[in-house]
């Protein structure tokens, strides 16, 4: 069996292909460590962002509800139950569920989204869907390339106000952000499409580095 990466192996990597980010290699590894130790705690990653970066939460849930870069199998204990109760149904089951890292996306969900915005606070979406899904010990990734975005900050007030985590991901200083999240991984960019062009990259990471970690050594 391959020797396991470790997270600064991960990263390393990362800032081989992307030089510009080695001057915030401190603050993506504290990220990494920070989603880590959530899952870690048996926790969940909320996540959200506006337009591009709303399209990115998706992408990250993606990645880690399912395999990423390595294969999940299940626990051989949970296929035998599932054998056990649903035999053929069972087998299939068994076959082809995958280990997953809990993550939310709160752009995905439109009913609630439209509800609420029109019966109280369209920029409040966020912060409502954080107050109803988030719990102590959960990370909430705030995805804003200006780090201003206002539905973005009410989300994360929201999430302090629970004992919850943010990440921050954004372009270079971090707008508002800067001074709400426990962790702020700000891009060296300041045109929209260049910081985004950075941020996938860097969310990739950190889903490599959780799935690697929890899941990379074959158990």
């Amino acid at each position: 069996m391959p020797m396991k990466k470790t997270t600064n192996q991960i990263i390393e990597h990362l800032l081989l292909r992307y030089p510009d980010l080695s001057g915030i290699k401190e603050q993506i590894t504290t990220g990494c460590n920070m989603i880590l130790a959530c899952y870690r705690r048996n926790n969940k990653l909320l996540v959200c962002g506006n337009g591009g970066s709303a399209a990115d939460s998706d992408h990250i849930v993606g990645e880690l509800m399912k395999g990423f870069l390595l294969e999940r199998r299940i626990k051989k204990s949970d296929g035998e139950r599932f054998v056990e109760l649903f035999g053929k149904d069972g087998e299939y089951i068994a076959k082809h569920l995958q280990r997953a890292l809990p993550a939310i996306a709160l752009t995905n969900h439109t009913a609630l989204a439209t509800a609420f915005g029109n019966d109280a606070a369209a920029d409040m979406t966020f912060a409502q869907q954080v107050f109803g899904y988030g719990e102590k010990g959960d990370v909430l990734l705030c995805i804003s390339t200006s780090g201003n975005s206002v539905n973005i900050r009410y989300a994360a007030q929201v999430a302090i106000s629970k004992e919850i985590q943010v990440v921050g991901l954004t372009g270079i200083g971090g707008g508002t952000l800067a001074t709400l999240s426990d962790c702020l991984i700000a891009v060296p960019a300041k045109e929209t499409y260049k910081i985004q062009e950075l941020h996938l990259p860097i969310y990739h990471v950190l889903c490599a580095a959780a799935e690697n970690e929890m899941f990379g050594t074959g158990d």
